[in-house]
C-alpha cells in the first residue's frame, strides 16, 4: 500500500508543479520561533527531548488519522491520505526547479537572481570565488536530495505517512534554526546554541540512514569506485558525531561519483572550470539518476516480499 501511495505522491508532485508553492508551511515558522525562544536555555539531554517533543507535536494529527483510517474501505481512504501526505512532506521548494531557476539565470546573466536562488541551496550566503561556487553549489544539491527528496522516501517507506511528516517537520525545524541567524559571512557559524544545536541533532538522526543509501546510490548512478573512495578517504580524517557528518558523506559521495576532485578544483576532462550552471545540471542529473535507482530498488523489493 505504502509503495502505491509513494508512486502516487510522486507522480502528483510532477503534475502539480504549478501549485507546489502551497505546500511551503510559512505558518509553521512562528510556532518554531517560539519553541527555540522559549527553550533555547535547555542544554545536553533536556534539549534533544524538548526537540524531539516540539517535532512530534505536529505529528499527532497525522497519526491519528492515518491509524483511523487504517483498513477501512479496504485501505483506500489511507492510500489517498498517505499519498496527499508524501506530497506535502516532499520539497517543500522542489529542488529540480530550484536547481534550473539558478541555471536559467546563469545562462541569462542574472547575477541578482542566481544568488537568489543559490541562497536556497546554499542557506548560507554564496561564496565570491567562481571554483568555490561552482563546488559548494553542487555540494549543496547533493545534500538538499536527501533533506527534500530522499529522506521523506525512507521514512515514508519505514513508517508511511507519519514517518515522512515527521522528517519533513525535523528539516523545516534544521532550516529555520540555520537561516533565521544567518550571517553575512560563509565561514561563520550560522546555528545558535543549546535548543538549535539539539534541533539538527534531532534531525540528524534521522538523516542518517537515508543518507547513507543515498550515498550508496550517488555511487550506484555514477563512478562508483571513485564515490566509495572519496566517502572512505572523508571518514579516515573526520573526528565528527555520527549525525554530524551527513551532509560531509553526502557531497564526498556525490562529487566523487562525478569524478570530481575532494578539494573542489572541479576540472573537466581538459583541465578547464566548468560553468555554474552546467555543473548544477550536471549535479542534479545525478540526482535524478538516484532516484531511478531507489524507485527500482523499491519495486524489487517489494515484488520479493521485503517492504510493504
Amino acid at each position: 500500500m505504502n509503495l502505491i501511495a509513494l508512486f502516487l505522491g510522486l507522480v502528483l508532485e510532477k503534475l502539480l508543479t504549478r501549485w507546489l508553492h502551497l505546500r511551503q508551511p510559512h505558518w509553521f515558522d512562528g510556532y518554531f520561533d517560539w519553541c527555540m525562544g522559549h527553550f533555547n536555555r535547555l542544554d545536553g539531554a533536556v534539549a534533544i527531548i524538548g526537540a524531539a517533543l516540539v517535532a512530534l507535536l505536529p505529528v499527532l494529527p497525522v497519526l491519528a488519522i492515518a491509524w483511523s483510517f487504517d483498513e477501512v474501505l479496504l485501505g483506500v481512504p489511507y492510500l489517498v491520505f498517505a499519498a496527499l501526505v508524501l506530497l506535502f512532506s516532499l520539497g517543500p521548494r522542489d529542488l529540480g526547479d530550484d536547481v534550473d531557476e539558478y541555471a536559467s539565470a546563469q545562462d541569462a546573466g542574472d547575477s541578482a537572481a542566481a544568488d537568489a536562488a543559490a541562497i536556497e541551496l546554499l542557506e548560507r550566503p554564496v561564496p565570491d570565488s567562481h571554483p568555490d561556487r561552482i563546488h559548494a553549489l553542487r555540494q549543496s544539491i547533493f545534500v538538499q536530495a536527501n533533506n527534500r527528496l530522499f529522506g521523506v522516501i525512507f521514512w515514508f517507506l519505514l513508517l508511511g505517512p507519519v514517518g515522512a511528516w515527521l522528517f519533513r517537520v525535523t528539516d523545516l525545524m534544521r532550516k529555520r534554526a540555520v537561516t533565521s541567524n544567518m550571517q553575512t559571512a560563509p565561514e561563520v557559524q550560522v546555528v545558535q546554541p543549546s535548543f538549535a544545536r539539539a534541533i539538527l541533532r534531532c534531525h540528524g538522526i534521522l538523516a542518517w540512514p537515508s543518507a547513507r543509501l543515498l550515498a550508496l546510490g550517488y555511487a550506484l548512478a555514477g563512478s562508483f569506485e571513485d564515490a566509495v573512495s572519496d566517502w572512505r578517504a572523508y571518514y579516515q580524517d573526520t573526528a565528527e558525531h555520527f549525525f554530524e557528518v551527513s551532509n560531509d558523506v553526502l557531497a564526498a559521495a556525490g562529487c566523487g561519483a562525478q569524478g570530481v576532485t575532494p578539494a573542489g578544483e572541479d576540472l573537466s576532462a581538459d583541465g578547464v572550470c566548468e560553468l555554474e550552471a552546467d555543473a548544477a545540471r550536471s549535479a542534479m542529473g545525478l540526482v535524478v539518476r538516484t532516484l531511478l535507482v531507489w524507485i527500482t530498488f523499491i519495486a524489487l523489493a517489494t515484488l520479493l516480499g521485503w517492504t510493504v
